[in-house]
């Protein structure tokens, strides 16, 4: 099966592509010609997987997964949540990202939060499937390890041996995350 990715995040390709079944075959947008920005207008996490994975299908017909990331902090009531890539600006700067949260939990002593990931799938026909996974931890008060990317230097998953997502390798984030769970549902349902 040919199914396209809904995203030009190399690093998200990078950690979804050992997860899927041999069965699939992983495609990019640049492989099938989509070199636009996709449209992420919904408030929701939900809506704007549905909406890039369905962007997709209407203007290339490929069969095509797409997913919404959000860090919700329960200090910032769910904040920056959908707003998670843009948190601190359009430019959707990491560094920048994550330094405006470090500052906006400056003192804060409740710094729990959970990683939430919506997969959509859109196949031929216009047939829709979502897949969610969370995975709870903490922010840290100080960026810890080189791997991953976004916000993986703060977030430390309550699951884990005290690492943060960026001092793990590939593998062993991949174990724990939120995305890895929301793609463990699609994979599920594409064996199914």
């Amino acid at each position: 099966m040919r199914l396209c990715f809904a995203s030009n995040n190399a690093h998200k390709l990078d950690e979804i592509r050992p997860l899927l079944p041999a069965s699939v075959e992983l495609v990019s947008l640049a492989a099938i010609g989509c070199h636009e920005e996709l449209p992420e207008t919904q408030d929701t996490l939900e809506g704007n997987a549905r909406q890039k994975a369905q962007h997709v299908w209407d203007h290339f017909g490929v069969a095509c997964f797409a997913d919404d990331t959000g860090l919700e902090v329960t200090a910032l009531h769910g904040a920056p949540g959908v707003y998670s890539a843009r948190y601190a600006g359009p430019q959707r700067r990491s560094e920048d990202n994550v330094a405006k949260l470090l500052q906006e939990l400056q003192g804060q002593s409740d710094r729990t939060a959970q990683f939430r990931t919506v997969v959509a799938l859109v196949l031929p026909g216009g047939e829709v499937h979502e897949f969610a996974g969370a995975v709870p931890g903490r922010i840290t008060e100080q960026q810890r390890g080189q791997a991953g990317f976004g916000y993986d230097p703060v977030f430390e998953p309550t699951e884990g041996d005290g690492r943060t997502f960026a001092e793990m390798d590939l593998t062993e984030k991949n174990a724990l995350s939120h995305r890895s769970r929301a793609v463990a549902g699609l994979v599920a349902f594409l064996n199914g």
